[in-house]
C-alpha cells in the first residue's frame, strides 16, 4: 500500500477542463453520462508515442502529465485508467476489468455503479466506441446520436455489438471478473512492444463526436457521418502533422517523424 504522504494527486480541475465539462461532480447517472461524452469527445485514442519510441506509462502522474498536461491522446489502457480515477474522485465506486476484442487486441474497460445500477464504461475504444455508457444488461438497443449499441450475452461472456449497415458487429467481450494495476501493465507492455502488435506496426489516431467519427489509419484518414463515408490519402509527413492539429487537437514540432509513416 502506498503511504499516503506520496500517493499521487489527481487533479480533478485540471482533468474536467480538459474535457470540456462544467456540470455537477456528484455520483449520480447523469454525470457519469455527461463525464463519458466529455471525455470521449475531446481526448484522441492514439498511439503516437509508441511510433515515437517512447514507453507507455500507466502510472497516474504520468498518465495526467500525457493526456492532461500535455493535451494528448492515447489508447485504451491510459484513456480508462485516467477516466477510472477522475471516476473515483467524483465518488462512484468502479471495477476494472478487461476484454478480448474480436478483432484480437487484449482492452481495457470499466464497470461502474450508479445509482443502484451497473453500467458499462469505456472511453478508450477509439472512434467505433461508446459515447455514453450502457446499462449492464442483455439485449436493450442503445441509440447514442448516429450509433447503436447493444449487449449480449455469449455463453459466460458479456459482448458489445455495434449496428453497422451489414447488421450487428460484435466489438468485444468481457467478463465480470475484476483485474488489477498488474494486469494491465503486463498486457499494455506486450500490446506497446511486442513486434507484431498492430499498435506497434501501424499509427492510428481516432476521435468520435455525436456526428461523426474521424479514424486515421497509416495514411489514411476516414472520416464517417451516418451512411456517408470519406476517405483522405496523407500525402507526406508535413501533411499528417496539420491532420493530428486540425482535426484531432494534438499539436507536434514540425521536425516531429513517426516510425513506420514514411514506409507506407
Amino acid at each position: 500500500m502506498i503511504p499516503p504522504d506520496i500517493a499521487p494527486v489527481f487533479d480533478l480541475d485540471a482533468y474536467l477542463a480538459r474535457i470540456g465539462y462544467t456540470g455537477h461532480r456528484t455520483p449520480t447517472t447523469a454525470v457519469l453520462e455527461g463525464l463519458h461524452l466529455a471525455h470521449a469527445t475531446h481526448i484522441p485514442f492514439e498511439n503516437l508515442d509508441i511510433l515515437l519510441g517512447k514507453p507507455i506509462r500507466l502510472d497516474l502522474d504520468s498518465l495526467q502529465a500525457k493526456l492532461i498536461q500535455g493535451h494528448r491522446g492515447g489508447y485504451c489502457f491510459e484513456q480508462n485508467t485516467l477516466f477510472a480515477a477522475a471516476l473515483e474522485q467524483v465518488g462512484f465506486r468502479v471495477t476494472r476489468l478487461a476484454a478480448r476484442v474480436r478483432a484480437g487486441a487484449t482492452h481495457m474497460l470499466l464497470g461502474v455503479e450508479a445509482e443502484g445500477t451497473a453500467w458499462l464504461a469505456d472511453v478508450g475504444f477509439g472512434g467505433d466506441g461508446l459515447l455514453k455508457p450502457l446499462p449492464l444488461v442483455a439485449g436493450p438497443e442503445c441509440h447514442q446520436y448516429r450509433w447503436t449499441y447493444r449487449l449480449a450475452h455469449e455463453h459466460d461472456l458479456w459482448v458489445l455489438q455495434s449496428l453497422e449497415a451489414e447488421g450487428w458487429q460484435d466489438l468485444y467481450a468481457f467478463t465480470l471478473e475484476p483485474h488489477y494495476d498488474v494486469d494491465f501493465e503486463m498486457a499494455n507492455h506486450y500490446t506497446s512492444t511486442y513486434p507484431d502488435s498492430v499498435f506497434v506496426k501501424t499509427l492510428t489516431v481516432q476521435l468520435p463526436t455525436p456526428e461523426c467519427r474521424h479514424i486515421l489509419r497509416g495514411r489514411e484518414l476516414t472520416t464517417i457521418r451516418g451512411q456517408e463515408t470519406t476517405k483522405r490519402i496523407i500525402e507526406n509527413e508535413d501533411a499528417l502533422l496539420r491532420v493530428l492539429a486540425e482535426v484531432f487537437g494534438l499539436n507536434f514540432p514540425t521536425d516531429t517523424r513517426f516510425r513506420c509513416f514514411a514506409d507506407l
